[in-house]
């Protein structure tokens, strides 16, 4: 039977809160021997670069070598796309649950696992809303209590988390919650720009920069001083652009492309990515400084399929009523791949008496002959150009018409533009740091 010390301790606190159980690590070989570290936080990394809370002096370790996180099985193990591998006992694992005793080989060093005594309790908030976040689960609970506290720093955040987890939600509520609540926010989706108009988002741009620059242009930052930047999708920045965004963050100043005098900026940071940074820096595509100079504080946004305590709360939400149980029993047995996000689709194909379901796997796709062309957008193809170039510059065009005609429906107020497009209120905020000035 599995040693369960070094778990998570549930129903404590009046069955409302959990705990974990504390472990120790202790190199047994390689030249870092004798190192040991006590650990009571629900996750820890190890590898060579300085920030890892387990930092080995082996070439053959990788620089995040891997990650342990506690879960109801245990304590687990996760294997960051290292390049040497991680090992327990001689077997060569991707994600594994480790026992009592069990050797972890990286490289050419062993560090030996074995459980604590100490129970470490997890706070939690008695709240079940922290701004447009909504949870009745322990995790939930316990990372309102988290963002409570982060939502008082200036400090930069990384949310990581899986696509449609709520991770603009997380980004909201931190603003909301902090002392530049009331100051500019601006959003740079990372994803939705071609690689060329990235570096102009971000830092600006002279007249006459490059072709097309027609005018003078401020750059997320320079348009968020005082307030915060919101860097989505932070994972698909290009390495090239990694430099001068780490500079950025350092100095607190920034340079407009074809400027030559710095620019002076006040912005808090918060980035966002579903990507596994740590994998992306062992792989050589994100920069290792980079990555520890985002993360100063992190949060990891729970999937839904891991907290299905919170989907009829969840649901009634979208749904502005409740829902019958046939459809609750249903949406309790799907596994929510899209998370959050597929959620509140489902509620709104059955508020609109469309079956809930029929977008999940399982259920037929619609053949090409059920897809009813909305219109093409206009201007012609040009095969002599980069197709994201047209992309972009089409979509565009769709975007800005579409926030003019949003802005003037809703008189500025973007919760209700929100409700109007049927997003979440930051992807309103996002078209219109991107198109709303124009």
């Amino acid at each position: 039977m599995r040693d369960r010390r070094g778990t998570w301790v549930t129903q404590v606190a009046g069955g409302r809160g959990r705990a974990l159980a504390s472990y120790r690590l202790t190199v047994t070989r390689g030249s870092s021997q004798g190192k040991a570290v006590q650990v009571r936080s629900p996750a820890l990394r190890i590898g060579a670069l300085a920030g890892n809370a387990l930092q080995l002096d082996d070439p053959s370790v990788s620089g995040i070598h891997c990650e342990l996180t506690h879960d109801e099985e245990g304590i687990r193990v996760r294997d960051l796309g290292s390049l040497n591998g991680t090992l327990i006992d001689g077997v060569l694992v991707r994600d594994a649950v480790l026992t009592r005793g069990a050797t972890l080989s990286l490289g050419a060093t062993e560090v030996r696992f074995e459980p604590g005594d100490e129970v470490v309790p997890l706070p939690a908030s008695e709240a079940e809303r922290f701004g447009p976040l909504l949870g009745k689960s322990a995790v939930m609970r316990e990372l309102f209590h988290v963002l409570d506290g982060f939502a008082k720093s200036d400090a930069t955040v990384l949310l990581r988390g899986e696509t449609g987890a709520g991770k603009e939600a997380v980004a909201e509520a931190l603003v909301q919650h902090g002392p530049r609540a009331n100051a500019a926010l601006v959003v740079v989706d990372c994803s939705a720009l071609a690689p060329s108009l990235i570096e102009s988002e971000l830092f600006g741009h002279e007249k006459g920069a490059f072709t097309g620059a027609v005018s003078t242009r401020e750059g997320a930052f320079e348009r968020a001083h005082g307030g915060t930047v919101f860097l989505d999708e932070i994972g698909e920045l290009p390495l090239e652009l990694q430099p001068r965004l780490l500079r950025a963050l350092e100095r607190r100043e920034v340079q407009r492309v074809g400027g030559s005098k710095p620019i002076t900026v006040d912005v808090r940071i918060i980035a966002a990515t579903h990507r596994a940074l740590e994998e992306e820096v062992n792989r050589g595509r994100f920069r290792a400084d980079l990555f520890y100079r985002l993360s100063v504080l992190r949060v990891d946004v729970p999937a839904l399929r891991t907290r299905k305590e919170d989907l009829e709360l969840l649901a009634t939400h979208f749904a502005g009523r409740s829902i019958d149980a046939v459809t609750l029993e249903r949406f309790k047995q799907h596994d929510w791949p899209g998370n959050v996000r597929e959620l509140r689709n489902a509620v709104e194909r059955w508020k609109a008496g469309a079956e809930p379901m029929q977008s999940t796997p399982g259920w037929p796709a619609a053949s090409g002959s059920d897809i009813k062309s909305a219109g093409e957008p206009a201007g012609a193809i040009d095969l002599s150009r980069p197709y994201l170039e047209q992309k972009e510059r089409m979509v565009g065009a769709f975007e800005r018409r579409y926030v003019k005609a949003l802005l003037a429906a809703c008189k500025g107020n973007l919760a209700e533009g929100a409700r109007i497009a049927g997003v979440s209120r930051m992807a309103v905020v996002k078209l219109v740091s991107r198109h709303g000035g124009e």
